[in-house]
């Protein structure tokens, strides 16, 4: 059985080393992984999309709509625009963070009001402010992690094995605070 995971975010968020650790837990566990990243106008503050597939044997890397097993979300509008992705019964995560769109800043769009209560009428949804969060740990840009240490929670590998993977891909200067940022999402 294929899961289907997505990471959906802003530009600089983090989501790309977020589907790095991801695929590395999939394939120290054994399966076959397959990783797409779509980018966007990542380096404008656009959209960022990742889909991750794990299984037995996957064999293409796109998500269809209706089939994510969890969906991360590290902007809350970025959480809306993707929800159609998830399966009935999936999982949302989602960090609290605001980060307007060129649309909205230019004013020709309104930032719309009530993203996440809406989006717990029709799916399970975890929600979190990581950003502040990641500021008590004494580092925002750990924000990332914390959010994946949340989803963790709804994945089927065990805490050790996510440690050793962020302690294998992120930049070993930055392990410490990385694993703080991890177990504050997954034990909190």
């Amino acid at each position: 059985m294929t899961k289907n995971i997505m990471i959906v975010g802003v530009g600089g968020q983090g989501t790309l080393l977020t589907s790095r650790i991801l695929g590395g837990i999939m394939l120290d566990a054994g399966y076959d992984v397959k990783l797409s990243e779509v980018h966007g106008m990542a380096q404008r503050g656009g959209s960022v999309v990742t889909f991750v597939r794990y299984g037995e044997k996957v064999a293409e890397p796109i998500v269809e709509e209706g089939q994510a097993d969890v969906l991360i979300a590290f902007e809350k509008l970025e959480a809306l625009r993707y929800a159609h992705f998830l399966k009935k019964d999936g999982v949302l995560v989602v960090n609290e963070q605001k980060i307007e769109p060129i649309t909205v800043v230019t004013g020709a769009c309104e930032y719309p009001e009530g993203i996440v209560e809406g989006l717990e009428k029709d799916h399970t949804v975890y929600k979190i402010d990581a950003m502040e969060e990641a500021k008590k740990l004494g580092n925002s840009k750990v924000f990332n992690i914390i959010v994946l240490g949340i989803a963790a929670r709804h994945m089927d590998f065990s805490k050790e094995a996510w440690l050793t993977v962020i302690e294998k891909t992120v930049p070993p200067k930055t392990v410490e605070i990385n694993k703080k940022a991890f177990l504050t999402g997954y034990e909190g």
